[in-house]
């Protein structure tokens, strides 16, 4: 029962983190329709961002601690390339530059959201494989 409790966790923690990007994405978007200025729709982004990295860092360490090493190997690329946006300080957005990487932005956060897409179809199986499994061993 333990290990549904803990892919529940994990389930919701994807979902915390989808939710953080699609705001961005979003954010992105009402900029590149002209609906916020620069100014408010970096602001925003950026405050999401370490947010964001955070509970991208927690996640893979939940998997590694609870001992389900393939998720955790999984995370590891996303979590690598978040860290290595953090140490080049690459990770805000910048005011004035933020036209010219609209674009590079998009992309990179639809990327991001497709993978964790990924992690959450897979972590929402294993949930209900254990729901199920525990199930079979009451009867």
């Amino acid at each position: 029962m333990g290990d549904v409790w803990a892919w529940l966790l994990f389930f919701f923690v994807l979902i915390g983190i989808l939710v953080m990007l699609v705001f961005q994405l979003v954010c992105l978007a009402d900029l590149e329709f002209d609906y916020i200025n620069p100014y408010d729709s970096s602001s925003r982004i950026n405050k999401t961002v370490l947010p964001e990295f955070i509970t991208q860092g927690v996640l893979c360490f939940l998997f590694l601690v609870t001992g389900h090493w393939v998720m955790s190997l999984l995370c590891v690329p996303y979590l690598y390339y978040n860290v290595r946006l953090y140490m080049q300080r690459q990770h805000l957005i910048d005011v004035t530059e933020i036209f010219n990487l609209l674009s590079r932005e998009k992309k990179q956060r639809i990327i991001k959201l497709g993978y964790i897409v990924l992690l959450l179809f897979i972590s929402l199986f294993w949930m209900i494989y254990n729901a199920l499994e525990d199930d079979d061993e009451l009867l």
